[in-house]
């Protein structure tokens, strides 16, 4: 096992978490009278995954000029724009939800559109206070760095970011099979990618420690933590020296250090396929894409080995094959 089994399990309820998390945000955008991300007109699946494939091409290899050429501040730049919007669309929608369940003067006041530069951008109130709360934290996240906002602002990130593929890729009732079909395509696209990143080229390597080492961020969960041994013996200097003499005996200390890590794209992926049946199926049969999502990446991390990078997603796609072979079964119940 790569990870001790209580980091194991805090992975893996975050990750389950947030795929909650998202069902939740995507159908909200989905049934909801004022849907922040979801268009209205019906998209061809086809030409939707046309149009991520090209942007995912384009975003990876600006990714790798920008590491290349050490263009820190354009990234965190980028980081900071991708993580507020995400930020808003999860957090609008739940409010939104929210207030809706009760007709009362805040919500009169909440649901108030405004317009300005003569009516070119329109928004509510809601709207705008989703902006002014999330973009603070974005910046805190991004520039300040701290651990545990790092995490739970992640636990909203990607459902906002999943609510965005759905709305490209397979929203408005489309035909089922074309939109299956997409996801299909994009899940095996992706996990053969995955495998060369990490097992051939090993850019995934780079742009993680890329990521952790000089831009001070990580796009995804990101767990450090220490064994027992190290962690009693902190414990012992902590209670032993002040606060000065503590900090110089740390100093000089090497502690081990290990980092428990899950890539944003593990995670957002198994949202979009259980967003999709969520849509076309209902509820159970997008929860067996979750429930089976969850189990490999378990039996992912239970085989796997400390040191060794692994590609998640071959893993999350055959758990999410399955999902939808099982909630498909179900629907014809």
């Amino acid at each position: 096992m790569k990870h001790t089994w209580k980091i194991t399990f805090v992975l893996l309820g975050m990750f389950l978490i947030t795929q909650l998390i998202g069902l939740a945000v995507i159908h909200l955008n989905t049934i909801s009278e004022a849907p922040y991300v979801l268009p209205q007109e019906e998209i061809n699946p086809v030409s939707g995954l046309v149009s991520i494939v090209i942007a995912f091409v384009v975003a990876i290899l600006l990714v790798l000029f920008l590491n290349k050429y050490g263009m820190k501040s354009i990234l965190r730049g980028w980081f900071f724009i991708v993580v507020a919007y995400a930020l808003v669309i999860t957090s609008y929608s739940l409010v939104y939800w929210l207030v809706a369940q009760f007709q009362s003067g805040l919500s009169e006041f909440l649901f108030f559109k405004m317009s300005i530069l003569g009516g070119f951008f329109s928004f509510s109130t809601l709207e705008l206070l989703a902006w002014l709360v999330c973009i603070p934290v974005a910046y805190i996240k991004i520039y300040r760095q701290n651990i545990l906002l790092h995490n739970i602002t992640e636990l909203l990130v990607y459902p906002g970011i999943g609510t965005v593929f759905v709305a490209f890729l397979f929203y408005s009732g489309v035909n089922p099979l074309s939109s299956i079909f997409a996801l299909t395509t994009l899940l095996i696209a992706i996990s053969i990618y995955d495998i060369w990143a990490v097992n051939h080229s090993g850019i995934m390597q780079k742009m993680a420690k890329f990521q952790i080492n000089e831009l001070k961020l990580f796009a995804g969960f990101f767990i450090p933590y220490m064994d027992k041994k190290q962690r009693i013996e902190l414990k012992q200097i902590k209670q032993k020296y002040k606060k000065k003499e503590m900090d110089k005996i740390l100093e000089k200390k090497k502690f081990k250090v290990s980092l428990a890590i899950l890539g944003g794209g593990d995670v957002v992926f198994p949202i979009i396929a259980s967003g999709l049946f969520f849509q076309l199926f209902g509820l159970i049969p997008s929860l067996f894409i979750t429930a089976c999502a969850t189990i490999s990446l378990l039996y992912l991390f239970a085989v796997a080995r400390k040191g060794k990078f692994y590609p998640a997603m071959p893993f999350l796609t055959g758990g999410i094959f399955i999902g939808m072979i099982l909630g498909w079964i179900y629907s014809l119940l």
